[in-house]
């Protein structure tokens, strides 16, 4: 069973959601982050990314980046920029982009199930990702950026979620970049005691997006735990700020890959390799964008080709006793991007970079234009892929789904 419980949220007093709320931290370079934040003082970028504060070039893992993070959040509080909830309680959270909404529940996630597997994961993590953030964390005495995880529709969520979002909202703005944010208070005994036992009724949540987040959030109660060996379980480090999302709302974007270079083949050649394990169709300059799993487009610098794989294609998530042998990233990786280009560790190698769907397919024309050989589009993951993939203990390659749209920080934080 899962166990997510309310807790009293630090959030923007009413009417400064807008000014406070930002994009996640590490969807930005330090270029990115500088421009984005200046001009906007109370962005919560500031205290996500504490070395906008320094000189460029300064070391950005350095103790007092971190210090100054956790003065920029409490100087924040104690100007009433954020209020604390006077109790526990639950939030809604309503994304809508290009007309379509997606609505999740706030609340606070058990470490214990992460550690159990009841909060299941399909990436790998990387230390020196973990380590900043569990620095961040551990610096701020606060969780200020939310985890994205997905549950299987729930009939009295659901119910409820349309019940209470009928009430009107305590923020509703627009962010910079057209997405709608909206947000409710769950604070009824009855709602709140609806909540917890529909969680835990779940055999498993899953991490859709914020996977270096949960680990970082998960080490850091571990080691509070250690501080106070008398812990009882109902400290605050044991729980970590979570979104919690039904599978059937959220939208999964593609994730595109661009390649510097052929690996020393013509194109000619390179196509008449393809031809091995694909159906190769030159499509002239029309954009190709997969329409079902097993295609993919591709452009060159001569145009677009649409690839058919050539392997047999199941259903979403109907892979047998191993789901990511089926999935679309790793049939390019085994019949392309390793065997004709030479890309062995799509992790490490520099020949290979990944696009974002929401860049659209004309970013992968403009990389092929100005610095890469050939960029593939890629026919999105399905969450039933995803949910598949984890229940059984298993990891997608990298860069296999993209969210849209990304949770904003500042909105809730959960302070330990």
């Amino acid at each position: 069973m899962a166990k997510i419980r309310p807790f009293q949220a630090w959030k923007p007093a009413k009417g400064r959601e807008r000014d406070v709320a930002a994009l996640p931290y590490d969807v930005y370079s330090s270029l990115e982050a500088r421009a984005a934040a200046e001009g906007h003082p109370d962005s919560f970028l500031n205290v996500d990314r504490p070395e906008l504060f320094f000189e460029p070039g300064h070391d950005m893992y350095a103790p007092e980046v971190y210090e100054h993070a956790r003065t920029l959040l409490w100087d924040m509080a104690e100007r009433g920029v954020f209020v604390k909830e006077e109790h526990p309680c639950y939030y809604l959270y309503r994304q809508t982009m290009n007309g379509h909404s997606q609505t999740g529940i706030v609340g606070c996630a058990a470490v214990d199930d992460y550690v159990s597997g009841v909060i299941k994961k399909h990436e790998n993590t990387r230390a020196e990702k973990e380590e900043d953030r569990i620095r961040h964390v551990t610096a701020c005495g606060a969780q200020t950026g939310p985890i994205f995880l997905a549950y299987r529709r729930s009939e009295a969520l659901s119910e409820l979620t349309a019940r209470c979002t009928a009430m009107p909202p305590a923020y509703d703005f627009v962010s910079e970049d057209g997405i709608g944010h909206t947000g409710w208070i769950v604070d009824g005994d009855e709602d709140i005691r609806t909540i917890c036992e529909a969680f835990e009724a779940m055999d498993a949540v899953y991490i859709a997006d914020g996977h270096h987040r949960c680990a970082s959030a998960v080490k850091v109660g571990l080691a509070k735990r250690l501080e106070h060996p008398d812990y009882d379980g109902n400290e605050e480090f044991n729980y970590f700020l979570s979104v919690l999302f039904p599978d059937e709302e959220l939208t999964i974007l593609d994730y595109n890959r661009v390649v510097k270079d052929l690996g020393g083949l013509t194109q000619e050649q390179f196509l008449a390799r393809l031809t091995e394990s694909f159906t190769v169709d030159f499509c002239g300059s029309a954009q190709v964008r997969p329409d079902k799993k097993g295609t993919f487009g591709m452009v060159m610098s001569g145009g677009w080709y649409r690839l058919t794989s050539k392997r047999a294609a199941g259903p979403d998530g109907d892979a047998g006793e191993n789901p990511v042998e089926m999935l679309d990233v790793s049939i390019l990786q085994k019949d392309c991007l390793e065997p004709i280009l030479g890309i062995t560790d799509p992790k490490t190698d520099k020949r290979i970079d990944f696009v974002g769907g929401i860049r659209g397919l004309a970013e992968l024309e403009r990389r092929v234009k100005e610095d890469c050989a050939v960029a593939f589009a890629m026919y999105p993951t399905s969450i039933d892929e995803l949910f598949c993939v984890a229940d059984k203990g298993l990891l997608m390659p990298p860069k296999s789904t993209w969210f849209e749209p990304k949770l904003r920080s500042g909105l809730y934080i959960h302070e330990f």
